[in-house]
């Protein structure tokens, strides 16, 4: 069986920097910060707060949109936690799913995002790249920010052929499926239940539900009507959505509370929602983070959610600690 990294993923909120010294004292190997515009507050800030309040966990991002920011403000805002987290931060960017279509756009094409990490690639590295047709390069004088070449690691989100084929050629790293040539890191959601509570417990269900409501929220925003109502419970949340806002308005309900909360139309999905998956006593999640481990991944990213973060980070560690001690 491979080595398995466990860190964790977080949203960039009040609570951030709380969770993230948790997880450091819980044995994380690193916590990730999510970034989405419409839905969260400023990664950078909320890392850079983490990084002054710790002193070994890794910082990573899962993951950064390029056009939230341009390349610079990108590199100089990756040049900042890199200094401040004294190299513990990892960088990586996604096509923008969520986050886009969260506006109403759709996410960028793979060409845009290899574009994007190529030319930030050669900021940090301290050369020149082309920038909306202009030579730009980053001009910090000594003592402003940490001399070029910035080493930080660059990873991608990238799922099928061609992006497994990008992320080798621009990439250090993987989120998505186990690669090739590349460290692969997945993300889970889930819980380790209590003594004696059932699977379908209103607990449980309260907390992997954000992560586990989200395919409703992209089939909607992806296939329309039609995909969504093909899914169980989807034709009455899809009518809900509708009666709130007119057709063009739609996109800024679908997307409320994505991963984090869940409101009164989302909880009508609970009944349907996989109670299977990185669900059950500490015996069984360790026994899936092992097969994990066995199908290739590096890291195990678990995203927890609910009324208790606090309580399903500890539990989850402790599940990879009976792993660990097998």
């Amino acid at each position: 069986m491979a080595d398995l990294e466990l860190s964790c993923g977080l949203p960039p909120g009040p609570d951030f920097a709380d969770l993230v010294v948790l997880a450091e004292e819980l044995g994380y190997a690193r916590a990730w910060i999510y970034d989405s515009a419409p839905l969260w507050e400023d990664p950078f800030v909320h890392l850079a707060l983490a990084a002054e309040r710790t002193a070994l966990i890794g910082l990573g991002t899962a993951v950064l949109i390029p056009d939230q920011r341009s390349v610079m403000t990108m590199a100089s805002g990756i040049a900042t936690i890199a200094r401040i987290s004294s190299g513990r931060f990892r960088a990586c960017f996604g096509t923008g799913f969520t986050a886009r279509l969260a506006v109403g756009q759709r996410p960028m094409t793979l060409n845009d995002l290899s574009d994007y990490v190529t030319a930030l690639r050669q900021l940090l590295a301290g050369g020149t790249a082309i920038v909306d047709g202009k030579a730009a390069r980053m001009l910090h004088a000594s003592g402003l920010a940490e001399s070029r070449p910035i080493k930080v690691p660059i990873w991608v989100s990238v799922f099928g052929p061609r992006g497994a084929a990008l992320a080798g050629d621009v990439a250090d790293g993987i989120v998505g499926p186990p690669h090739p040539t590349l460290p692969a890191a997945m993300i889970v959601s889930g819980t380790v239940l209590d003594s004696g509570e059932e699977q379908g417990s209103n607990r449980v269900r309260a907390a992997i539900g954000p992560w586990r409501v989200i395919d409703w929220h992209n089939a909607y925003a992806q296939g329309g009507a039609e995909a969504v109502d093909a899914m169980p419970g989807g034709r009455a949340w899809r009518e809900t959505i509708e009666a709130l806002a007119p057709k063009g308005e739609r996109h800024l309900w679908t997307f409320e509370g994505h991963v984090t909360h869940l409101p009164e139309r989302d909880r009508q999905l609970l009944e349907y929602i996989d109670l299977k998956t990185m669900v059950g006593d500490a015996a069984r999640i360790s026994r899936q983070l092992s097969r994990l481990a066995d199908m290739g991944f590096h890291e195990i990213v678990y995203t927890p959610t609910g009324p208790d973060v606090a309580r399903e980070l500890r539990a989850f560690a402790s599940a990879n600690q009976e792993r660990l001690a097998v």
